[in-house]
């Protein structure tokens, strides 16, 4: 034989096994979706100021394009009590942890994928005590004589079996582990944002709630004197009886509406309760007031360009989007040939000090090659249904980025007009305070009767009622921003699994 020839061999062969090792991956290559070409969230311009208004909560706030969004944005607010809760909720909200063990799963799902990539080496020992009969017959006189030779068989072996990645149906499959692992991870960041921005919410309602049923008492109070004049004066042939029971009317309608008030306030306690991880029946010691709240005068806009990056629920879709791509390679490998890699090595032998003894020894090598002849259609339709998944996985990702805009566009819409709202509101509340201090200055003079100050009084606090509800709308509308803009989830290592992640 040609000796260039035979030289040429381990070439040949080292070759083909790097093809076999290397291969290709099948399926499509995952390409990460484009930032919407838009430059701005609302379709009219955004007023960089809010209005300002002189009341507890009415600062102007101004939008900051680029303005860097803190890990722990709640501390905008600058309550203590509402920092120390948020702290217990992330520590103990079940939904928290179970999110984390979630994720937990996944990374080891992956991990024990990439034991695919590696040869399976496994070893035995065998021990047995066996037995063969013999039929012996001596002479012919004499009858056959039954004889058993016994004898002990060791045999220690080890076997290696390997399946090249000839067409990336290992490197698919840990691929769409990997993305779905990453999915996990941002849900478990969306559980964080959204557990943190629970608290706030509840924490501002329970404030509202507070204050709103202060005025009512108050309301209830000066109707209910109302009620007593007017009884008086009706008895006294001073008013009809159709003026007290408009008023006594009034009066059931006003304290109608203090029950679902405190209910509400109940229900905001026992939220707030189980987001920390306790039961209702051991409510957090934290009692929150409007007054003791801070409204931040410097509000962060991300970029539109940044925000599919900072939100949560927007990476998870294209997560979701990249295993989905991966699962096409899956099933498109899953129709082409598999091979698979045997090699076996042991010794037998009849006594254990003879096992590593020479002329014991065997070994053997094999290959096998497995391809789908026939399966009634049933892979190709596996793999256009993998194909129609990623099409459902495409459509879901952009309606996420549409909602995520939306949510963007409604809180920043909402942040104007709160303050133009508190704004009128406000202006309502100084009328109805200047009503109530004229009829005050007339009642004293004798001009007025005490109706009229009784009267102005109810508008008074009504119109106070309106101004806290203003004022909470304003408060729960920022921390709606933060949340909706991701949150500031990136400044946690523990949670991006990468410290330099932005």
């Amino acid at each position: 034989m040609n000796s260039r020839y035979i030289r040429r061999v381990p070439r040949i062969a080292a070759a083909l096994w790097l093809l076999l090792a290397a291969g290709c991956a099948v399926g499509p290559n995952f390409r990460k979706p484009a930032a919407p070409a838009v430059g701005a969230y609302t379709a009219g311009p955004l007023q960089t100021t809010t209005s300002e208004t002189k009341v507890p909560g009415g600062a102007a706030q101004r939008f900051v394009q680029g303005l860097n969004i803190p890990g722990e944005w709640w501390r905008v607010f600058h309550s203590p009590p509402l920092n120390d809760l948020i702290e217990r909720a992330l520590a103990n909200n079940p939904d928290l942890k179970s999110a984390q063990a979630a994720l937990r799963v996944a990374r080891e799902g992956v991990l024990a994928q990439r034991g695919a990539f590696f040869p399976g080496i496994t070893g035995g020992f065998s021990a047995s005590r066996q037995g063969q009969s013999q039929m012996l017959a001596p002479a012919p006189n004499y009858p056959a004589v039954s004889s058993e030779f016994q004898y002990n068989l060791f045999t220690p072996q080890v076997s290696v079996s390997y399946a090249p990645d000839v067409f990336g149906l290992n490197r698919r499959t840990f691929e769409s582990l990997a993305a779905q692992e990453n999915a996990v991870r941002f849900q478990l960041i969306a559980t964080y944002v959204t557990l943190s921005s629970n608290v706030v919410a509840a924490a501002i309602q329970e404030a509202s709630l507070r204050a709103q049923i202060r005025a009512t008492r108050q309301l209830i109070a000066i109707d209910s004197s109302m009620v007593r004049i007017l009884r008086y004066q009706f008895a006294k042939g001073y008013a009809c009886r159709l003026d007290v029971a408009g008023q006594e009317s009034q009066l059931a309608q006003l304290a109608a509406t203090l029950p679902p008030l405190r209910k509400q306030l109940a229900q905001q306690r026992d939220l707030l309760a189980v987001l920390a991880g306790s039961f209702p029946s051991r409510p957090p010691v934290e009692k929150f007031e409007l007054s003791t709240l801070r409204l931040p005068q410097e509000l962060p806009v991300s970029l539109p360009s940044q925000l599919v990056e900072q939100r949560p629920d927007v990476r998870q879709a294209e997560e979701n989007l990249h295993a989905a791509s991966a699962q096409i390679g899956i099933a498109i490998a899953n129709r082409l040939p598999n091979i698979t890699l045997t090699a076996d090595a042991g010794s037998t032998a009849l006594s254990l000090d003879k096992v590593f003894s020479s002329g014991t020894a065997f070994w053997g090598m094999g290959a096998q090659l497995a391809e789908p002849l026939f399966d009634g259609g049933a892979l190709l339709h596996k793999e256009r249904a993998a194909k129609a998944a990623y099409t459902l996985a495409a459509e879901q990702y952009r309606s996420t980025v549409l909602t995520a805009f939306q949510n963007v566009a409604d809180t920043l819409n909402a942040l104007e007009q709160d303050a133009n709202g508190l704004k009128a509101t406000a202006s309502g509340a100084d009328a109805a305070r200047v009503t109530l201090t004229l009829a005050r200055r007339q009642t004293r003079a004798g001009y007025a009767c005490e109706l009229t100050l009784l009267n102005a009084e109810q508008a008074y606090y009504q119109a106070r009622i309106n101004l806290i509800q203003a004022q909470a709308a304003r408060f729960a509308d920022t921390a709606a921003l933060f949340q909706a803009l991701g949150g500031g989830w990136w400044h946690h290592a523990d949670l991006t699994g990468d410290k330099n992640e932005k």
